[in-house]
Parts: structure tokens; C-alpha cells; sequence
């Protein structure tokens, strides 16, 4: 994981840290729908659903405005994303 525009990221085929950012080993879990490729993880030791559910009731962040790491990239992320046929 890297950490960019306070999300921690994944590298992989669309992108990965730049200069001065560096990558550490984290037990993360993506809050939102989506993968790695547009969504920022969070730090999270929630190993079973209930754990999750406990995670996301105590949590007072949105499931899905935190960490879509799309909207932080660009306003047109997405509909990049739709016409490279993502989705």
C-alpha cells in the first residue's frame, strides 16, 4: 500500500506511488463498491462479517465518500472508466 491524498492505494497495471511516496505492508479492507483500482482501502482488522458490521456501525466516516479514489483523481475519472468499458 502507498498513500496518496490521504487514502492508502494499491499499485497494479493502472498506476502505483511516485516519488517520495513509499509502500508499506497493511491489513486494509475497501469499504465501498469497487476495487483497488478506484477505491482507497482502510486500515482494518475485521476478519469475519460480524467484525465488518461492528466496523461500519461504529465508523462516522461515509462507507463511500472516504475513500472512492476516483473522485479525488479527477471529476471525469469515472466516466473515463466507463468508456475504457470498466463497466
Amino acid at each position: 500500500m502507498f498513500q496518496r491524498a490521504g487514502m492508502w492505494l494499491t499499485a497494479g497495471e493502472w498506476g502505483g506511488p511516485k516519488a517520495g511516496e513509499t509502500v508499506e505492508k497493511r491489513q486494509v479492507r475497501y469499504r465501498t463498491v469497487g476495487d483497488m483500482s478506484c477505491t482507497g482501502a482502510v486500515d482494518s482488522d475485521a476478519d469475519t462479517i460480524e467484525k465488518v458490521i461492528a466496523e461500519i456501525a461504529a465508523s462516522r466516516l461515509t462507507e463511500r465518500g472516504a475513500t472512492r479514489a476516483d473522485d479525488k483523481m479527477s471529476e471525469a475519472a469515472m466516466e473515463d472508466r466507463k468508456r475504457e468499458g470498466y463497466f
